[in-house]
């Protein structure tokens, strides 16, 4: 996160100015003194040390601000039309941008300008407001012009009052429309967006036989509908912030008040409220590494999910969703290796086939960790082998050593994911022959791989592929490649501490202060029964106990 100084905060919005409807809950204040004495060393940069009351200069003690709110420049709009014009030349490029509109017209004799951007608003619901207006006599306006045209005579759902110019061009920016009346120094901010949006598609990533088909798209307002759809609590809570200097990235905090735990809530909303950076325009991603200091491990912190259901579902256990504006997948916090390794098929079929499929994943994933380190051991040190194994081997090696030619493999596999990223669809097939004729027939009849090594490396890539966290199944190509590499070079030794090292760093990792490895370190038997079973619905009345929420049972005990 990049320090910048105190004239260039940004200016956050409140819900109306950014065009949504948002049920925020209500502030919540430092509990205990020592916490708010231990926040003051934080509050100077204008953020609450655990998202909490934020005092400003003058302020007394009864008084303050939001985590997502924070003081503005408060630049007043020119009430002459003219200097108006001339201000939005200056500070937007009106007459040099092509997709900045400026409508002049006079209603009632008086002068008016409505400040819109081309492509981001809804046309026709701005054409009707016009015509109304086009009505008006001047015998209809009163001395306040303003109140009449926002309480008699604009026909729009969502209008209000503005009177601070950089909130009133941030609002515009992000899709509403701007009435500026001459003589007065107060424009009217009309809600009238028409964003680009795709239709809600079902995640390519994410798919399931029986279920909904329906998937979070680039659109923020949209995503937060289709959570509200399946989860019509009154508890559930969307607060919004804006972040970035210059994308002013909408960004919205998803809870349910009386699960979530609060602690967990406050700390969430510090790291986000202190991300100070020109932008997010590649959205969740960059917000991630703003605000979880994750270094150099390569394991995700975070949960990436593009189905509503899903998220759903983890904010009723006591999560927190992020949801951030251009991206189709939201975050959900805390997350644990457990929970990366569920995906929604196994919820959507019988306990029993459930079950299944969850342990031919478990099994899948571990053999695409440890199937090859294994039988490259059993290859160097037969000794080692099983007699029931004893059919394992290559019964040639090939021109070039083993290790050398697993790394090969990997390295192709990972080409050819890229290309077949980069492929266009009609050309994937002719893709897919090259690979499978031409690399791999080809390169075991030339000598340059074995039959074996194929064999495994095609399992661990089905493995891997099997891992529902895309992200999880990168990191677990790097456990094998370093298990591959330690066994090479140390043998036995090196595959033993090898594994002992990564599992510790594993126990070593935190999720928004909550242990990784849970529920295997610190040991909790139910819930891990929970994970290797999975459970029908009636008898799961707990919510994790690693999330800490408010209401650990699920629901009301039956006699």
């Amino acid at each position: 996160m990049a320090d910048m100084d105190n004239e260039n905060e940004r200016r956050l919005p409140d819900s109306k100015e950014a065009g949504y409807e948002i049920l925020l809950g209500k502030e919540e204040r430092l509990p205990h003194d020592r916490q708010r004495e231990e926040s003051n060393s934080r509050l100077h940069d204008g953020f609450s040390g655990s998202g909490g009351e934020v005092r400003g200069a003058g302020k007394g003690a009864g008084e303050g601000k939001k985590w997502n709110e924070k003081e503005t420049s408060n630049q007043p709009i020119p009430a002459d039309l003219d200097d108006v014009l001339k201000k939005l030349e200056e500070d937007v490029g009106y007459k040099t941008s092509f997709d900045i509109v400026v409508r002049e017209m006079t209603f009632g004799e008086k002068r008016t300008a409505l400040f819109c951007l081309n492509g981001l608003v809804k046309d026709t619901l701005l054409t009707e407001v016009l015509k109304r207006l086009t009505y008006l006599h001047p015998e209809d306006l009163s001395s306040d012009a303003v109140h009449a045209f926002v309480d008699l005579y604009v026909p729009a759902a969502q209008v209000d009052k503005e009177e601070d110019w950089d909130k009133l061009i941030n609002s515009v920016l992000t899709g509403g429309s701007a009435l500026f009346i001459d003589g007065e120094s107060v424009a009217l901010k009309i809600d009238a967006k028409n964003l680009p949006a795709r239709g809600p598609e079902e995640p390519s990533l994410e798919k399931v036989v029986r279920g909904s088909r329906d998937g979070f798209i680039e659109t923020l307002m949209v995503n937060i509908s289709l959570v509200r759809r399946r989860l019509r609590d009154p508890k559930l809570r969307y607060e919004l912030i804006q972040i970035g200097e210059r994308t002013k990235t909408d960004v919205c905090i998803a809870y349910i008040d009386d699960i979530v735990d609060k602690e967990l809530l406050e700390s969430i909303k510090e790291k986000v409220s202190m991300v100070k950076v020109d932008g997010l325009p590649l959205a969740d991603k960059q917000l991630e590494e703003a605000t979880i200091k994750r270094g150099w491990s390569p394991f995700p912190l975070v949960r990436y999910s593009e189905r509503p259901d899903t998220v759903a579902a983890h904010l009723l256990e006591g999560a927190v969703a992020i949801f951030v504006d251009t991206s189709p997948s939201v975050i959900t916090l805390p997350t644990t290796y457990a929970d990366l390794m569920q995906h929604a098929e196994e919820n959507r079929q019988t306990p029993f086939i459930g079950t299944y499929l969850r342990w031919v994943r478990f099994a899948g994933v571990f053999a695409s960790l440890f199937m090859l380190p294994l039988w490259l051991l059993f290859v160097m040190h037969p000794e080692f082998k099983p007699m029931m194994l004893e059919f394992l081997g290559p019964n040639k090696t090939g021109k070039i050593p083993l290790y050398v030619q697993f790394l090969l493999a990997e390295i192709g596999i990972d080409l050819m994911r890229m290309a077949s990223v980069h492929t266009p669809s009609s050309l994937a097939t002719a893709m897919s022959l090259v690979a499978a004729i031409l690399i791999g027939d080809i390169a075991v009849q030339t000598g340059v791989f074995v039959n074996e090594v194929i064999l495994y490396m095609a399992i661990a890539a089905i493995g891997m592929f099997a891992t529902p966290s895309y992200e999880l199944g990168l990191a677990n190509r790097i456990v094998r490649l370093v298990l591959l590499t330690a066994v090479a070079a140390f043998s036995v030794s090196g595959l033993v501490v090898s594994t002992t090292v990564i599992l510790i760093l594993l126990v070593a990792e935190r999720s928004m202060n909550r242990p990784y490895m849970w529920p295997i370190i610190p040991f909790d038997a139910k819930a891990l029964w929970g994970i290797i079973i999975r459970q029908p619905l009636l008898y799961n009345r707990k919510r994790p106990n690693v999330l800490k929420p408010q209401q650990v049972d699920k629901m009301p005990q039956t006699e």
